[in-house]
This record gives C-alpha cells, sequence and structure tokens, in this order.
C-alpha cells in the first residue's frame, strides 16, 4: 500500500533542492511535488531517491521509475554512472551520501521544516509501543487531534494505516506529517528505533519530548555491540533530533545517557529520588505516586500488569506534563486503558471462564521476557506455561539468553519457532533450548518441551494445562501483534492471537464460529 501523501501538491524547484544540497542545479527547470526510494512507489512528479543497497542500487531501477513519472533522480557517482548506462535521461542530483540528506530533502518538498504539530519521539529496547499508546489514548482524551507512528500500525486522526516497521524511511515519515499537519492534528506521537535513527530515517525531524525507556540486547546482528547500540538510541537526545528529553535512569545505560544528552533532560526513576520518582501506594502493585518538578504529585495505576507498565504509565504521564498539559488532567488521561495489541493482550472466549488465562506478548528480548513472566505469576496461582522462539537472521547471541529467562520465570516452556525467515528452525529452536536446559541443569524445576511449528505448540501449552482450568496461564511470548509468519523467505498468515483463540476453543469442545 503506497504511503499517505497530502492532497495539497506543492511544487518545488528542482533548483531549490539542488541549493539545499550545495550542488550543482541540473539544466532542466524541473520541479519535484513527493519523494519516494521505492521505484515501484513513484507517483508523476517525484523525485526518486536511488540509493546504493546491500544487495542492489537503486540506480539500476530508476527507468522503472521514470516511466512511472519520476521527474528527477537522487543518487550517488555509482548511481548516476548506471543511469547513464541504462540510457535515463533525466535530470539528477549526485551527492557522496544521498541517504544521509534524504530526509532534509523531504522536509523541503513536503514542507515539513516548520510543522504546527507537536511531536513525541520514544526510543528504548523494551516499552516504546506501550508507552507510545498511553501517550496517545491519553491526549485523545485531553480532546487532542493526535497521530501515531510505531510498529503496530500508523494513525492520522481516525484513519488507520498498517505499518512496515517501526519508523517509516524518511521520504515516508515526512509525507506523513505533511498529511497530519493538513489534517489539522496538533500532535504526533512516534516510535523512533534505533535502526532508523543510524539510517537516517528520522531525519529533518525535531521531536519537542524525546523519551528513553531502557536498554538491553537486541539488534546486535546490525549494531555489532551494545555500544554501538546505545549509540544509535542517545543520537536522538541532541539538539538535531529533540528540544528536551526524559529519561529512565532505571538501567546504567539512561543513567548514561542523562550525563551525554545535548538537551534539557529529567530523569525518571522507579523507588529512587530523581525529577520523576515513581514509588508504590499500598498492596496494590499497579498503585503508585508520581512526583514531579513544581510540586507535581499525582496518584495513579497502570490499567496494564507488570511493573514495567507501571514505569511505562509513569513516563506517559509525564511526558503529558512536559508537553504542557495540566498535570492533574494529564493523571486523569493517562488512567484509560489504552488497548495495546499484542502487549499483555488477554485471549479469551466470551462465555468459557473456566479456561486457562491466555495472554500474547511481544517480548522477544531476554529482559523483555522475564518482566513479561514476573508480571504474570503473582496472579497464576497454577502454573505458568510460556511459549517462545527467536527469530532467525537475526542477533544469534540472545537467542539462549531468551530460553533461559523463560526457564527462570515459568513452569513450563515449550520452545518453538518464531520467524525461521532463511534460518534452519531446527538450529534456532537448539540455541534457545540450550540457555531454558542450562536453567533446569542449574537446579530450577522447569519442564521443557521443544515443538516444531508454531500452531502445535500453543495447542500443546494450553492443552497441558487445560485441567487447571483459571488457575494457569499460558503466555504467548514473540510475535506479539503481528499477522504472519516468514519462512524460508515467505510469509504466511499467521496471528498468535486467533491461533491461542483456536486452541482454548479446542480444549472447550467449542467449534470455530
Amino acid at each position: 500500500m503506497l504511503s499517505p501523501r497530502p492532497t495539497t501538491t506543492r511544487r518545488t524547484p528542482l533548483g531549490e533542492v539542488a541549493a539545499l544540497l550545495g550542488v550543482p542545479a541540473p539544466p532542466a527547470a524541473a520541479e519535484v511535488s513527493g519523494v519516494t526510494l521505492d521505484s515501484r512507489a513513484v507517483r508523476p512528479g517525484d523525485l526518486y531517491a536511488a540509493l546504493p543497497g546491500a544487495r542492489a542500487h537503486g540506480g539500476d531501477y530508476a527507468a522503472q521509475a521514470v516511466a512511472a513519472g519520476a521527474a528527477a533522480v537522487l543518487t550517488d557517482a555509482a548511481g548516476r554512472s548506471r543511469l547513464v548506462a541504462a540510457g535515463v535521461e533525466v535530470p539528477a542530483l549526485v551527492v557522496e551520501r544521498p541517504r544521509s540528506v534524504l530526509g532534509a530533502v523531504a522536509a523541503r518538498v513536503y514542507g515539513t521544516e516548520e510543522l504546527p504539530v507537536r511531536l513525541v519521539g520514544i526510543t528504548g529496547t523494551n516499552g516504546k509501543t506501550t508507552t507510545a499508546y498511553l501517550v496517545h489514548s491519553a491526549l485523545t482524551a485531553l480532546g487532542h487531534a493526535v497521530g501515531l507512528i510505531g510498529t503496530v500500525e500508523t494513525r492520522i486522526g481516525p484513519q488507520r494505516v498498517g505499518s512496515v516497521r517501526t519508523t517509516p524511511e524518511a521520504p515516508d515519515l515526512h509525507a506523513l506529517l505533511a498529511v497530519m499537519a493538513e489534517r489539522g492534528l496538533d500532535t504526533c506521537v512516534m516510535e523512533v528505533s534505533s535502526h532508523a535513527l543510524a539510517q537516517h530515517r528520522v531525519d529533518g525531524v525535531v521531536y519537542d519530548v524525546a523519551l528513553f525507556t531502557n536498554l538491553s540486547q537486541d539488534h546486535l546482528d546490525f549494531h555489532g555491540s551494545m555500544e554501538a547500540y546505545f549509540a544509535a538510541k542517545a543520537s536522538l537526545f541532541t539538539p538535531a533530533r529533540s528540544r528536551r528529553a526524559l529519561v529512565c535512569v532505571d538501567d546504567a545505560w539512561g543513567r548514561e545517557l542523562l550525563a551525554r544528552a545535548t538537551v534539557p533532560v529529567e530523569a525518571l526513576a522507579t523507588g529512587a529520588e530523581a525529577d520523576w520518582s515513581v514509588r508504590r501506594q499500598g498492596p496494590d502493585p499497579a498503585a503508585f505516586r508520581l512526583t514531579g518538578p513544581d510540586g507535581v504529585d499525582l496518584h495513579l495505576r497502570s490499567s496494564l500488569p507488570g511493573d514495567f507498565n507501571v514505569t511505562n504509565t509513569a513516563m506517559a504521564a509525564a511526558a503529558l506534563v512536559l508537553l504542557g498539559e495540566p498535570p492533574e488532567r494529564a493523571g486523569e488521561a493517562v488512567l484509560a486503558d489504552p488497548h495495546v495489541p499484542g502487549r499483555m493482550e488477554r485471549v479469551a472466549l466470551q462465555g468459557h471462564d473456566g479456561l486457562p488465562r491466555a495472554v500474547v506478548d511481544y517480548a522477544h528480548t531476554p529482559d523483555a521476557i522475564a518482566a513479561a513472566l514476573q508480571a504474570l505469576r503473582p496472579s497464576t496461582p497454577g502454573t505458568l506455561v510460556c511459549v517462545t522462539g527467536a527469530g532467525g537472521d537475526r542477533d544469534q547471541d540472545k537467542r539462549r539468553a531468551m530460553g533461559a529467562a523463560a526457564a527462570q520465570g515459568a513452569d513450563v516452556v515449550v520452545v518453538t519457532d518464531d520467524n525461521p525467515r532463511s534460518e534452519d528452525p531446527a538450529a534456532i529452536r537448539a540455541a534457545v533450548l540450550e540457555g531454558a536446559e542450562a536453567v533446569r541443569r542449574a537446579g530450577r524445576p522447569v519442564q521443557l518441551a521443544e515443538v516444531a511449528g508454531r500452531r502445535p505448540a500453543v495447542h500443546e501449552a494450553v492443552a497441558r494445562v487445560a485441567a487447571e482450568r483459571g488457575a494457569a496461564t499460558v503466555a504467548v511470548l514473540g510475535k506479539g501483534h503481528e499477522s504472519g509468519q516468514e519462512v524460508d523467505g515467505v510469509v504466511h498468515p499467521f496471528d498468535d492471537r486467533e491461533v491461542l483463540r483456536e486452541a482454548l476453543r479446542a480444549v472447550a469442545g467449542v467449534e470455530a464460529p
């Protein structure tokens, strides 16, 4: 599906774009009205960004882009050579690193260099999606017209658009922001991934408030080290990308960021003194008190289970205040359940209360798995079953740690397939099992099972504890909101929530509707 574009067409002279880049203007007096780096998404009047890639160069697809109506091409010297060799005659802007200027170009073409829309950017390993939904739902409750850009979906007011990645490519992002401004939205809440920061996808965007949730092992296949992963995240907290910041300092990386940030920053801590302090209130594990600057003192309750969601809720409430919302109103608005798809999402059969509790969560890092199971343990008097796996073609080093986290937190661990992609599913399962078995050998009485195929694994997990009825919990972790499973290059329809509901129907003896 094509990314939404504003209905009002702006025509930017190519010479103006050339001047922005400091390169000679092409002799042709061309104008451009859009930007894209996907030759299949070109619309008449677009500037096609022919970028070098890992497997191919965008210049190889310039003829296709021009046939679709591209008015000009932004590329590097290698791309220019490809245009000449293919006989593609089109005005070209040639720069050394075209990806690094794409955000600035898109901002100029779409008129987003100055926006009437407040921007909230949220980064971190875990908690980005939940915190974004909390801020979005609270701002909506406060009467604002709000957009959302993230892992699950993009929302432009009431319109919902599926997300291809957590943070869009720069041309699509600036087009989305232009659409939001055109439709009168006043705020956009965004998840900002480390990939997006490293790959210049959010260039040309300055967030009014930037949030940091936490950092733990993930994406090392891309970044190479935790230090490089952190450096990508930390780049959000500079004047080029944000105006002020809120940093959770519950982990060492947050404390390091607090010292490194070069924008005005406030710290949030759980159970410790900070600019914003989170302290528990009474026996209810979801109730807490949030105190902040200028006498802010809010008594709140997380609508989502788990200590981590107390912190996410506190981050959202503090962010609202930093945006200028009255503290008491912000405190009331953040109490609404945001219904975050695939994040501690309960799956149930209406009219069948005696079944095991079933939950789907996106947890796909060791820390996230541990936190999810820790959140479910206090309310599980019976057996806690965890269904988990690891993705292929991604950070291999975390697989054993994921298995260990599952075995430390659950009574039964069913290791199965996540998105194997191009890897052998059995080899991935073996790595996850190795970590789980190490925990069992160390003395923890956890039952382990390996089940090839995610659907039979979910059915196996539910069937194991069906007799315990509501005392047991089955947590299916890793894919969350995803509606497909990638195996050997093919994405097959697969939704953990639907398969879990299918398994519940099987043990309840209920036919599918």
